[in-house]
């Protein structure tokens, strides 16, 4: 993927290149190379056109040109320490795809033997984050809701720190193994920063038609783990799993996905499995 510059308030910038290396400066827009617009814009060093508005980060809206390549997908951290915050599964993907669903599903298979935390994503309600707690995924005080504001990615992207808080403050707290951290529902264009998310968990789910694979974007291509949603519905919406499975492997240079029906526990076995594995390849530790 092409390099991306993002800008935050106080005149703090970073990027991503293409191997998911992460450069930061400081200064103004025009210290930052960047030249003003007037009204609150400015064209940055990447020559797009940035913005701020409703109290959020400095944003822009400027499309991105490729969805990225699985095989060239920013690898985890080499400099992350697990003793600061437990290896952390971030699970991403558009609205109702079942991203909370996933949360209660892990913490159901996972708490027995591991210790958890979780942090939800809301926009503007911290409803995900009730419903775990309703349905006793981990007992309550392991469970943070975040309320975001504004566009979803930012938190998990741009600006990590609203997760990056909660998130060290939990692992701390209990000693954990694993964090869980759920975006708030986004589009195809959100994913993780490599900050933030140690494995990256897309969901989709097919009552968006058999065409969502093929559609890309950098989470169906570049997370660790994509996610085929809710397969039951196929033949009530046509659509057609064959096709979801040719385009899934061919998007993403064959790297995994799972078919799931994740709220009557198809499937699950088998994340659980994908992201256990990644945590004992990070951490050196044996699951047990």
């Amino acid at each position: 993927m092409a390099s991306q510059d993002h800008h935050h308030d106080g005149g703090h910038s970073h990027s991503h290149d293409e191997g998911g290396h992460h450069h930061h400066s400081h200064g103004d827009a025009a210290a930052a190379g960047g030249r003003g617009t007037g009204a609150g814009s400015w064209v940055g060093e990447d020559g797009r056109l940035w913005h701020s508005h409703d109290g959020l980060a400095p944003h822009s809206h400027e499309p991105i040109y490729s969805a990225g390549d699985f095989s060239k997908r920013a690898p985890p951290l080499d400099s992350r320490r697990f003793a600061d915050r437990a290896f952390t599964v971030g699970i991403g993907g558009p609205v109702g795809t079942g991203k909370t669903a996933l949360m209660l599903a892990l913490c159901t298979c996972l708490r027995d033997k591991y210790s958890l935390a979780a942090v939800t994503n809301d926009i503007f309600t911290k409803e995900d984050g009730e419903f775990l707690v309703k349905h006793g995924a981990l007992p309550e005080e392991r469970i943070r809701a975040v309320e975001t504001g504004g566009c979803p990615h930012a938190a998990i992207r741009e600006d990590i720190s609203i997760n990056l808080g909660p998130l060290e403050e939990l692992s701390n707290l209990y000693k954990a193994d694993l964090l869980l951290c759920e975006s708030g529902g986004d589009n195809l264009a959100a994913n993780f920063s490599r900050e933030l998310a140690d494995y990256i968990i897309y969901i989709i789910d097919v009552s968006g038609g058999d065409k969502i694979p093929r559609k890309g974007g950098p989470g169906i291509t570049q997370a660790d783990l994509l996610v085929i949603n809710k397969t039951d519905l196929a033949p009530a919406v046509g659509a057609d799993l064959s096709v979801m499975e040719r385009d899934a492997l061919r998007m993403r240079e064959g790297g995994p996905f799972v078919f799931a029906q994740v709220k009557h526990g198809v499937g699950v076995e088998e994340i659980v499995d994908h992201v256990l594995r990644a945590w004992e390849m990070a951490t050196g530790a044996s699951r047990r």
